[in-house]
């Protein structure tokens, strides 16, 4: 019975993996060719593979630049966002009182709002401060994901047994203590899953970066796939180009941490 279900899975699976693969496979088959050829038959394998996109682009657009501004916007908000999220998390798991539930009934208001709506009042706060154009402005932005984080990692906290927090409590530790050296170890499989979820996000957000960021030296990397589209044309096969730069980090970052995502999720579910 156990086998006719994997072949029945897999019979089914294995088609809708191939129809999710097409348009990958419709992207990097079109790097390898020229305009016209993409223009003629876009679903063809080239005549012969043609390296000459490649080149270009990274001849003429400041890839490694935009690469490294992307590594650095994401690692700094990441680990802030993570650091904030399960601070927070850590402080409404042991607090009590009206003023707790007040915040948190403010976090589930802020989680539900559209990030595209507060786009306008953001720029005006940024431009008082002087941020706009800035990666440090990127940065105090992306810190906006932190209550994602908290809302993931306060269900994970809520598994840890209380009788650890109050028995480091008698023992003379500080909040921050406990939250530093008990709180943060047992709650690493759900960081590791949270960073994963907000690298994605970080590195795969366009609209954050073309609105605050002006100067071309400053761009992320994935802002450098608009630079193929013009006035009155596309470049389809430079954009494509760049599209697979893009992706192949993150499709990499993904396999590589997927199990990461699973664990961590399962880990909360059953902990305790």
């Amino acid at each position: 019975m156990r086998n006719l279900r994997s072949i029945l899975l897999s019979v089914v699976m294995l088609p809708l993996a191939g129809v999710v693969a097409i348009p990958f496979y419709y992207l990097l088959v079109n790097t390898f060719k020229t305009q016209p050829e993409v223009s003629a038959n876009p679903l063809a394998l080239p005549s012969s593979p043609d390296f000459s996109n490649y080149a270009e682009v990274f001849a003429t657009l400041p890839i490694l630049q935009s690469l490294l501004n992307t590594l650095y916007v994401g690692a700094v908000s990441i680990a802030l966002m993570l650091l904030v999220g399960s601070m927070a998390a850590y402080g409404m798991l042991i607090g009590r009182g009206l003023v707790t539930k007040l915040i948190g009934v403010v976090c589930l208001i802020a989680f539900l709002v559209p990030g595209q709506t507060t786009l306008i009042p953001l720029y005006r706060m940024l431009t008082g401060m002087h941020l706009v154009d800035t990666l440090e402005g990127l940065i105090l932005l992306y810190l906006s994901g932190a209550i994602f984080c908290y809302f993931l990692i306060i269900g994970y906290m809520r598994t840890i047994p209380t009788e650890m927090f109050e028995s480091a409590r008698i023992d003379g530790a500080s909040a921050f203590r406990i939250y530093w050296s008990i709180v943060l170890p047992l709650i690493r499989p759900i960081l590791v899953t949270v960073g994963v979820f907000q690298a994605m996000w970080v590195w795969n957000d366009f609209i954050t970066p073309n609105v605050f960021i002006n100067s071309p030296e400053k761009q992320t990397l994935v802002l450098q796939v608009y630079s193929a589209v013009g006035q009155f044309s596309t470049d389809w096969p430079a954009f494509m180009t760049l599209s697979v730069i893009v992706l192949a980090p993150l499709v990499v970052f993904f396999l590589l941490a997927q199990r990461h995502i699973v664990s961590g999720l399962v880990a909360g579910s059953v902990k305790g």
